[in-house]
């Protein structure tokens, strides 16, 4: 079911209520550094030099200005000191990075080139002779690989958009036929197209996919398992987004970085690679203020106060502190970005300390306290409805449409509502609780089935709103039914998106 969001979904990637999920054990450490089997070590704030009042500060600002986090995990001194789970999200889930996908790409180049499989001054042409143009453009012909990882192309605007538009399906070939505009290396542009050639390289060098490369290399190393990677059609892990792991691998990886390559005593990257990768190597702006405006590196943004960091849309971050000796992973769904690093650099990295502090008891249970209870609550069951028993089994034929949906139901019961759209291809249904969340896996508002969590609730007479959180995404979609003289009006939305976040209304008859 796609209820016109296919293409958008496609192009930028797509547990009980009340209970937040977390491992937060005051006064004690739970293993040593180096011997967790598959998680990282877990201490007390205080213990590695982190005020807890300070990271209770942090979670009062992101409350109060009601930002859609869904996860958080802050390490110090290699132990993780705090970390949280708004439910329905949880540590077990996957999420969809975006554009953080783009370090890990800068990472298997950096792999490649301690092989000795390439040098970030080959030309990007020599790895694609039966796709390059038969007469290449002067700036083409100097693109190299330095000019991908520091998105110093000379392209005037990001070329995803034609390689999704390519009738072949051949992005590597697209890529290459776009006009250069400016001279490789002098320009700066965010373009995610050449994050995608990151990727189609490590390929064609190795044989292998990206996601396949990085299994040995990266991901079993540092104890990442189940992670996936979305693919062109022919076969490319995009690059520049479409990787899902969980928090925990986020958090990782930004310690793999922290130690210049290092896991474990085990030597993964070379240090001089991580030093490279993320150092600025071309300026992107002007603004003192701007996270955005501190260089770029290798697929990695500089920031403020000497942080560097891989980030992708929607809030997805994996932030290191070099001088604070500290990582923090976060997952989100949110669209003011640069306001959650504001939060960051105000209440956390002025929380972090050069010794541990005294023991807080106090503030340790209320960090506790809070960590157990994160949670979206399922919207809660009001007066109900006379309708309820009126509607339950019929059907409503739907009018012409652009997503094209042709019917819907709704089937209530003690349980909750099975709420049911079909269209020509499919039909797709989702039980949703009243009052709790009800989980299973669906295709609506996406291009193909995943996990939700999903609740209804009557908020009037004549109206039942539907949540729909895809707790493996940054999204959740509010569904509004309105029912009057046997019609339906049905009108949804997302929380966030590249476009607009309305979708089409919906009218129908029952039948």
């Amino acid at each position: 079911m796609t209820l016109n969001r296919r293409a958008f979904l496609r192009q930028v990637g797509v547990g009980a209520a009340g209970l937040g999920l977390l491992s937060f054990v005051p006064g004690c450490r739970t293993t040593q550094p180096g011997f967790a089997a598959g998680k990282l070590p877990r201490s007390t704030p205080e213990a590695e030099g982190v005020s807890s009042a300070g990271i209770l500060a942090f979670l009062e600002a992101v409350r109060q200005s009601k930002h859609e986090l869904h996860s958080f995990m802050m390490v110090r001194h290699g132990w993780v000191v705090a970390e949280g789970w708004w439910s329905p999200y949880g540590p077990e889930f996957n999420h969809t990075l975006y554009s953080l996908s783009k370090s890990f790409t800068s990472t298997g180049i950096g792999l490649a080139v301690s092989e000795g499989r390439l040098s970030v001054d080959d030309r990007v042409l020599d790895f694609f002779p039966e796709d390059a143009p038969a007469q290449p453009d002067a700036n083409l012909a100097v693109m190299r690989v330095r000019h991908l990882l520091s998105m110093s192309t000379g392209h005037a605007e990001d070329t995803m958009g034609h390689l999704h538009q390519s009738q072949d399906g051949n992005w590597a070939k697209a890529f290459l036929a776009l006009p250069v505009e400016y001279p490789p290396g002098t320009h700066f542009l965010y373009n995610t197209g050449a994050s995608f050639m990151l990727s189609a390289i490590v390929q064609k060098i190795t044989g292998l996919k990206l996601l396949d490369y990085l299994e040995p290399r990266l991901f079993q190393p540092l104890g990442i398992t189940g992670a996936c990677w979305d693919e062109s059609p022919q076969g490319i892990n995009m690059g520049g987004f479409g990787l899902n792991i969980k928090t925990e691998d986020i958090a990782r990886f930004g310690q793999l970085y922290l130690h210049k390559g290092e896991w474990q005593g085990r030597r993964i990257l070379p240090a001089a690679w991580v030093e490279e990768a993320t150092a600025a190597h071309i300026a992107n702006g002007s603004n003192p203020e701007s996270d955005w405006n501190q260089g770029y590196g290798y697929q990695f943004w500089r920031c403020r106060h000497h942080i560097y960091r891989g980030d992708g849309a929607f809030g997805q971050y994996c932030l290191v502190f070099p001088d604070q000796d500290a990582v923090l992973a976060i997952t989100a769904g949110i669209e003011n970005m640069q306001s959650v690093l504001d939060h960051v650099w105000n209440t956390l990295l002025p929380a972090m300390g050069s010794a541990p502090l005294p023991e807080d008891p106090a503030a340790h249970q209320r960090l506790a306290d809070i960590l157990e209870t994160l949670a979206f609550s399922a919207p809660q069951v009001g007066a109900g409805s006379l309708l309820q028993a009126e509607l339950t089994g019929k059907q409503f034929a739907i009018e012409a449409n652009t997503a094209g949906i042709e019917r819907a139901s709704f089937d209530f019961s003690q349980d909750g509502c099975l709420f049911m759209l079909k269209d020509a291809i499919s039909e797709e249904q989702v039980l949703c609780g009243h009052g709790v969340w009800r989980e299973s896996s669906a295709g609506l508002f996406t291009h193909q089935p995943l996990k939700l969590a999903a609740s209804g609730v009557w908020t009037a007479q004549d109206t039942f709103t539907i949540t729909l959180r895809y707790y493996e995404t940054p999204f959740h979609f509010t569904v509004t039914t309105q029912f009057q003289d046997n019609r339906l009006h049905l009108d949804s939305k997302m929380n966030v998106s590249m476009g607009p976040i309305d979708f089409p209304s919906l009218t129908g008859q029952v039948v």
